[in-house]
């Protein structure tokens, strides 16, 4: 009896003293826990506060199976055994499953089997006042979209695993997401949390909410407008451009047909992808204005300078018309960009070299990237060296190169601003955790032409929507409004594919002074005109008009002094 005493005693020395720190940290080991604490997805919002994309805190209900069986229901001041069916009795009608699918979820092995998701936080509070032991809720969320479609595309969506999808939620995911805390506590042997078991805890840190320059209202609007006329005309696609004059903010980027964030899972690629700054085509005639902006500020023209127009020309090996018929016509500067004459354009152009056009066409954003802080195509502006014979004239009047309607638009904007361009901005700012508005650094300004050259052009487009012009259907009663007609043919292989068009109007309002710039772009319409005075041009008016009074700009009450068309 000694001799066994003996060892117990040893052995209690040694479990005691000489083992006791490592027993003792294995134990703590095994009691040990670890949930992450998940960080707050910001919100994104438009530019005047309005929710675009949130975050809803939900639960997952997850039961360890093995635990499951011990379930005591309450009746009375008792605990009464029932087991793993009385159980699923208790959760069914929290969870809306059958009692039978339920007993089937919560028998078996798995200790982390998830039987719920997507639980409102006040239900699984609920369910775990049951009590059922190896029952937790953790924590999850799911991103909503209240306003569907609109700015779907600028946006993007977070799917069901919680990885940011194309958009700003893609772009910006880094300052969305945030950095997860976590919470280590101790757990006894029957699941139970030990009150005073925690040991450490570290607060998660929230992502930033993000403001665009978009105008929820007017984003819907222009999707509205663009979408009512995609399909009267029977176009493949249609894009619409909002910009503020002044500062180049995005205030609306309509891409139709488009889809709804909050069901990604409906949508197609051609539906997903931001096509207004992926999709590029040949401008037309909306590139002239940079044809003519260069010959006014290299002091080769001026908006009265006569041209006489034949019915065609001939350079290189091509013979070059208008887009109709007509005999000698004698055109000024004002006159040829008012009939938007391909002829008169090329006469233009040919007072300029081809390195001066080139360089215009570059400062003006045409070959590369607007920076804007998304996916977007640089466009396609071969080097004027590696220009052919006839391409030296088709860039004059926007073919032979590409753009997309963001850059398009950002042309008439440095028009707009007096000549100086600005990056497009879609990103206001942010607020983080320190609860203050950061605003987005400022893109530095670039002078193309001067003031002077950049108010001559907007005379003349006036012309563009006056009664002789091409665009009478872009005019907004009791405002000035410039702007330029588009009608282009589409490139195919080995040449133009007959019947197919791009039809565009872009403009400004008010003319003396702008407050935005609108672009409405209209790919291969296949019913009616496919002009695009006669398509693109009411696009624009209701949607610039809308927009002005939205945004309370006045008319400015002056009167566009007139420039002769013609010469005699």
């Amino acid at each position: 009896m000694l001799f066994l005493l003996s060892l117990f005693g040893g052995r209690l020395v040694q479990v005691q003293g000489f083992d006791a720190s490592a027993l003792a940290a294995q134990a703590l080991e095994n009691r040990t826990q670890t949930e992450p604490l998940y960080a707050h997805r910001g919100d994104i919002v438009d530019a005047r506060g309005t929710v675009l994309a949130t975050t809803i805190e939900l639960r997952d209900i997850r039961v360890d199976q093995t635990l499951v069986g011990q379930y005591r229901r309450r009746v009375g001041d008792e605990r009464v055994p029932v087991g793993v069916r009385g159980a699923a009795e208790d959760l069914a009608p929290f969870l809306g499953i059958g009692v039978d699918t339920l007993t089937a979820e919560l028998t078996g092995t798995n200790k982390g089997a998830t039987i719920a998701r997507g639980v409102r936080p006040d239900l699984a509070r609920e369910i775990l006042r049951l009590a059922v032991p190896g029952l937790y809720a953790y924590q999850a969320s799911r991103r909503v979209y209240d306003n569907g479609a609109v700015a779907a595309n600028v946006l993007g969506w977070v799917d069901r695993e919680g990885q940011a999808r194309g958009g700003m939620e893609q772009a910006l995911n880094s300052s969305l997401t945030g950095t997860d805390g976590r919470l280590v506590y101790e757990k006894s042997l029957d699941g139970a949390t030990i009150p005073t078991g925690v040991i450490s805890e570290t607060d998660p840190r929230d992502g930033c909410s993000v403001r665009l320059t978009i105008d929820r209202d007017l984003q819907w609007k222009a999707q509205e407008l663009l979408a009512a006329q995609v399909k009267a005309t029977g176009s493949q696609h249609g894009y619409a451009v909002v910009l503020d004059a002044r500062t180049f903010a995005v205030r609306a980027l309509a891409t139709v047909p488009t889809f709804d964030p909050n069901h990604p899972e409906r949508a197609t690629q051609d539906t997903i992808n931001d096509r207004s700054m992926l999709d590029t085509f040949e401008p037309g005639s909306t590139a002239k204005v940079i044809t003519l902006s260069a010959a006014l500020e290299e002091h080769k023209a001026t908006p009265t300078t006569p041209f006489t127009v034949p019915p065609f020309v001939k350079r290189s090996d091509a013979v070059f018309h208008d887009a109709e018929t007509h005999g000698t016509e004698k055109l000024t500067l004002a006159g040829v960009l008012a009939q938007s004459s391909n002829i008169g354009t090329i006469l233009t152009g040919e007072r300029l070299q081809p390195e001066t056009l080139s360089r215009y066409q570059r400062l003006f954003g045409l070959g590369t990237p607007t920076g804007v802080g998304l996916p977007e195509s640089s466009g396609l502006l071969s080097d004027w060296r590696s220009w052919s014979g006839t391409q030296h004239y088709t860039v004059m009047f926007g073919q032979g190169m590409s753009v997309t309607a963001l850059q398009a638009a950002g042309v008439f904007a440095t028009l707009a601003n007096d000549g100086v361009r600005l990056r497009p901005q879609l990103v206001a700012g942010t607020t983080c955790a320190d609860g203050v508005f950061h605003p987005a650094a400022p893109s530095q300004p670039l002078r193309v032409v001067s003031t002077d050259t950049a108010r001559q052009m907007r005379l003349m487009m006036e012309q563009v929507v006056g009664e002789h012009g091409t665009a009478v259907k872009a005019s907004i009663p009791g405002y000035r409004v410039a702007g330029k007609t588009g009608t282009a043919q589409i490139p195919g292989n080995g040449g133009y594919l007959p019947g197919a068009y791009t039809a565009s109007f872009i403009g400004m309002a008010p003319a003396d002074a702008p407050g935005l710039v609108v672009a409405v772009v209209l790919d291969r319409p296949s019913k009616g005109s496919h002009f695009g005075g006669d398509i693109a041009a009411p696009v624009f008016r209701d949607l610039m008009a809308w927009a002005l009074r939205q945004d309370k700009i006045p008319p400015t009450g002056t009167t566009p002094p007139r420039i002769p068309l013609r010469w005699n």
